[in-house]
């Protein structure tokens, strides 16, 4: 029996040992659901079956990339950029990074973007009917382009 002013604090991500061995506890923050595993899939471009899901890369004429996850984003949710958006994404990210900006969130027309300025590299792209409830985290600025 617990004492009455005994605090309780849950373990989150620390070894637990059951039965000799050593686990993990579980932990993800995507509120879709979205299990670890498949974003690592993602992040890595293969689907069930081992075949691979890469598309043909897309960059901007600035140099910045999109990462495999944020073309699966584009590609479903049927958002095509111009090549006035990838401009624009450019000057952005510029100006983030002129300002010591490591992970910024660019906000432009209906869309918002993660981006990896050290890398130049958008990690995932969020449209105007999936931005509501959403929390960027892991970010150091924003900039609207």
């Amino acid at each position: 029996m617990k004492p009455e002013n005994a605090l309780t604090v849950p373990l989150r991500g620390l070894p637990v040992q059951t039965g000799g061995t050593t686990t993990r506890t579980s932990r993800t923050g995507n509120p879709d659901g979205t299990a670890f595993s498949d974003l690592l899939k993602v992040r890595q471009g293969l689907v069930e079956g081992g075949t691979s899901a890469k598309t043909e890369a897309v960059t901007s004429p600035g140099g910045v990339k999109f990462s495999a996850h944020a073309q699966t984003r584009l590609q479903s949710r049927q958002i095509s950029l111009q090549a006035s958006h990838l401009d624009r994404l450019d000057g952005a990210v510029q100006r983030a990074q002129s300002k010591g900006s490591r992970d910024a969130l660019v906000l432009m027309d209906d869309l918002a973007m993660v981006v990896s300025v050290l890398n130049k590299t958008v990690v995932t792209v969020v449209d105007r009917d999936n931005l509501k409830g959403n929390v960027f985290t892991n970010i150091d600025s924003a900039v609207i382009a």
